[in-house]
């Protein structure tokens, strides 16, 4: 049994920022299969199904008791605001941007998001940063300046689009650590709730736009291939969010960045060998390499350094977060047991 006493373990760090780091990967290339490669016609369309599937899933979680999180009561609107917002903002921005861009200028360009969280972080919660984390992201976007600089297939809307997400990564990735308490609305709460308020408007912007009909008349509905993509693409969308927020929930909102970042490595070197979108330039190669180690090196220090110096503007809230999450656990058992025997 766990002690709700103890903090979590380097295992556990490591684990919940893989998760996000696979997680962030996989739906990269699910989006860009459905948006790219199938030519779907609507980016909102594909994010709606994504909203749908998260709201079923812990709809029909809590449903059979595998997860907890509070019953609608009007403090909530005003517990998650701006959340909501920020999330469709993200939302809409990142499936957007991954159409009308390269994976590696992609990758790139998501960078900025991380000086983002950092004047964030101080902004919104108060946080301090040490020089060796500061510099870790200078020199991150510095291979970005570098890399985007020289970019051979410049694209001004996709450009725009990638720095609007940027933008609204970060400010979720503040704000959800912030709404993420236990004793509010939790993770399961927080993913609901935005979810199941901004559907519904998403939906209609979808018709106003025309998208909805455009994605109702798409010819592929009947190729098997295409519906097992676009499913996966929208269970995908669930699974990304929750690894966010559980990464925020063990990580600062930069660490969870910063991983973020870290991934596009894989992400990078997959569409320079494979993708066939990429142009290549060796200013643009070189500053993709330098981002590219101001990640790893942010990311290693952070994830197998020792875990009480990584987190010791945190870890009174991470203690105190982690004996609610293993209290909750606990008290979760005995309902599964029950599903499991039929009672």
């Amino acid at each position: 049994m766990v002690s709700t006493c103890d903090p979590p373990t380097r295992t556990t760090l490591i684990c919940s920022a893989l998760f996000y780091a696979v997680s962030s990967f996989l739906i990269i290339l699910v989006n860009k299969a459905v948006l790219t490669v199938y030519r779907f016609p609507s980016s909102t369309f594909l994010g709606v199904g994504q909203m749908l599937i998260t709201i079923l899933i812990l709809y029909f979680g809590k449903l059979k008791s595998i997860i907890t999180f509070p019953n609608f009561d009007k403090q909530i609107p005003k517990k998650l605001f701006p959340l909501p917002l920020l999330y469709i903002g993200n939302h809409l921005t990142g499936l957007s941007s991954t159409k009308n861009l390269s994976l590696p200028m992609f990758t790139v360009l998501r960078k900025f998001s991380i000086p983002l969280t950092l004047i964030l972080e101080m902004i919104v919660l108060g946080k301090r940063f040490s020089f060796s984390v500061v510099a870790s992201v200078i020199t991150i976007i510095t291979g970005a300046l570098i890399a985007a600089s020289y970019d051979l297939s410049f694209n001004l809307e996709g450009y725009i689009l990638v720095l609007l997400n940027d933008l609204f990564t970060a400010s979720y990735g503040v704000y959800t650590k912030e709404k993420i308490d236990p004793k509010e609305l939790g993770k399961y709460g927080v993913l609901f709730y935005n979810a199941s308020f901004m559907i519904i408007p998403t939906l209609i912007l979808t018709i106003l736009t025309g998208d909805f009909e455009l994605a109702i008349h798409y010819s592929e509905w009947t190729n098997i291939y295409f519906i097992v993509q676009f499913i996966l693409a929208c269970v995908m969308g669930f699974i990304l969010l929750y690894s966010i927020v559980l990464c925020s929930y063990y990580h600062s909102a930069l660490t969870t960045t910063v991983i973020g970042s870290l991934k596009n490595v894989s992400i990078a070197y997959v569409g320079i060998f494979i993708g066939g979108d990429y142009s290549f330039s060796w200013l643009n190669f070189i500053g993709l390499n330098i981002c590219m180690a101001g990640g790893v090196a942010y990311s290693f220090s952070t994830l197998f350094g020792d875990v009480n110096s990584t987190n010791n503007n945190n870890t009174k809230e991470l203690l105190e977060k982690h004996k609610h999450f293993v209290r909750e656990q606990h008290s979760t058992e005995p309902r599964l047991l029950n599903i499991i025997n039929g009672r």
